[in-house]
């Protein structure tokens, strides 16, 4: 066997995934095997290992598998002007689940004390709230362009 390819166990081990998820994903096409062995085994190249990675995180982001997929499959066949605004529509959707987080927050926050108020708002970062008036001057540039 290539020394470069991992079978599904292998791989599993390799990317901190169970045998099952690689099998759902390879079935609606979220990895691919790089080829088969004589006994039909798929094999998997070092590439997947990263792939599989990114899916993760971006599951931990909120993402579903069918929006990872297209944006997997479009970071292959984008131009620099189409990847500007494929981002640009990532952060859109980021920012669209983080105010719906926010608005599901909104009731429990209402209903603290004002010194545990301004514990919370201790913890929000300096750096948090410049990212997300950022995000909102893109998008608001975004949708002039």
């Amino acid at each position: 066997m290539d020394q470069n390819l991992f079978r599904i166990g292998e791989l599993a081990a390799k990317a901190n995934v169970s045998p099952r998820t690689i099998d759902f994903y390879t079935t609606i096409g979220l990895i691919r095997p790089a080829k088969r062995t004589a006994g039909n085994y798929r094999l998997y190249g070092p590439e997947t290992i990263e792939r599989l990675k990114r899916i993760e995180q971006l599951k931990k982001e909120k993402y579903t598998l069918e929006e990872i997929k297209e944006m997997l499959d479009g970071w292959k066949r984008i131009s620099s002007e189409e990847q500007i605004s494929r981002k640009l529509t990532d952060l859109q959707l980021s920012l669209s689940k983080l105010q719906r987080e926010v608005k599901e927050l909104e009731p429990v926050l209402s209903r603290l004390k004002p010194h545990q108020a301004r514990s919370v708002c201790k913890r929000l970062m300096p750096q948090t709230a410049a990212c997300v008036e950022a995000l909102l001057l893109l998008i608001d540039k975004a949708t002039i362009l």
